[in-house]
């Protein structure tokens, strides 16, 4: 039998959510374990562009982010960029290992480079500033 903690249904209510925004193909929710998947260091090792998105439901910038940043992933160039979106009152571990102390936090790196990061930035060219530093 398998048993569902609350870490796992917010965790599939976050993928399900971010599913209707934006392509599978560019969006990882953070599962405790993304940092060790194959996809993730296939991504640093080919110093692909990976964005790491800290969010919380019920932060308001944190929505606008998330919907500037679905306007910006539909561009071709953005659109093959990794999105990992990590939920702030869940994977503590993570924050830590970011150093990040607050949700709307925006890190974008190439391959394993910090290329910039921000928080609670809720402007497009701001937010497309920091995306387009890790292309």
């Amino acid at each position: 039998m398998f048993k569902y903690t609350r870490r796992k249904w917010l965790a599939a209510a976050g993928m399900l959510a971010a599913a209707l925004c934006v392509t599978p193909a560019t969006l990882r929710a953070f599962d405790g374990e993304a940092f060790e998947e194959k996809m993730f260091v296939e991504a640093q090792k080919a110093g692909r562009p990976i964005l790491i998105e800290v969010s919380a439901a019920w932060c308001p910038v944190c929505k606008v982010q998330a919907k500037i940043l679905n306007t910006l992933f539909k561009q071709p160039d953005i659109g093959k960029m990794l999105r990992i979106v990590v939920e702030y009152d869940i994977e503590k571990d993570v924050l830590k290992r970011f150093n990040v102390t607050k949700q709307s936090t925006l890190i974008a790196f190439k391959g394993t480079t910090e290329t910039a990061r921000s928080v609670g930035d809720s402007s497009e060219a701001g937010i497309e500033k920091l995306v387009r530093s890790a292309l």
